[in-house]
């Protein structure tokens, strides 16, 4: 070590449980990111707004986008959310990826993501936007889950 520099005690992270877990991915508003593979093996990340539904994360995102036709082609992806405030904590969700396409499902999911991200006066007019044709509804099921809590704690 350098004269005035300090050595910082990071502590111990703690494994979640799967109750915490979930609990975690479903409080507030935090934005997934969202990893898919480009057809030429590329990474594709993007941010994304979710619900979950037991232990399956769903959103919705356009048909002809990247991730939207990675989906398709794949059928796999990874999602992280994380906590960027002290202690600091990250749920990672590695799975497989389904897609649908019905009208009454998108526009359910649609309004319930708005709700979640946009307050509940405004889920309808989400869910109107991005429940439409040319829209995939996208089920991730958790085939992995690594989910830490207190990454910086005592």
């Amino acid at each position: 070590m350098r004269a005035g520099e300090t050595r910082v005690n990071v502590g111990r992270m703690a494994s979640m449980t799967q109750r915490e877990w979930r609990v975690f991915l479903s409080a507030g508003t935090h934005t997934g990111k969202l990893a898919t593979v480009r057809r030429d093996g590329r990474p594709h990340v993007v941010p994304i707004w979710f619900v979950l539904d037991g232990e399956d994360v769903v959103f919705t995102t356009g048909a002809d986008s990247v991730k939207g036709r990675a989906l398709r082609r794949e059928g796999r992806a990874s999602l992280c959310v994380d906590d960027e405030n002290p202690p600091y904590s990250f749920v990672l969700v590695e799975g497989r990826a389904s897609v649908s396409e019905d009208p009454a499902e998108l526009l359910r999911w649609a309004t319930a993501i708005g709700g979640r991200y946009m307050g509940a006066d405004r889920a309808e007019e989400f869910g109107r936007r991005n429940g439409v044709p040319g829209e995939l509804l996208v089920r991730l099921t958790p085939t992995k889950v690594i989910a830490q809590r207190d990454v910086a704690g005592p």
